[in-house]
């Protein structure tokens, strides 16, 4: 299935966070912080007033509580709007 977004929306998936801290310490599921850090997997088309800045493929840094998450053929994905998205991260 093909995920289209509308407006100036961008569908991401959310990177793997690190499972094991600089000191070596291995972090079991639950005491893992939420992953800031995506991969644009689609960009809408922006509005008048809201020219899209991301493109499909860029790994972008998004608030910490933003989007809504969606599952899609097994495949879990965070829809945001192009404002929640903070940085590009290159």
């Amino acid at each position: 299935m093909n995920i289209k977004p509308l407006a100036d929306r961008v569908v991401i998936k959310m990177l793997e966070a690190e499972e094991t801290t600089k000191s070596g310490i291995v972090l079991p599921g639950s005491a893992k912080e939420k992953p800031q850090v995506a991969e644009v997997k689609a960009v809408g088309p922006g509005t008048e007033e809201v020219k899209m800045e991301v493109k499909v493929g860029d790994k972008v840094l998004i608030s910490k509580y933003a989007g809504t998450e969606v599952k899609i053929d097994g495949e879990e994905y965070t829809i945001v709007k192009q404002g929640d998205i903070l940085a590009i991260v290159e």
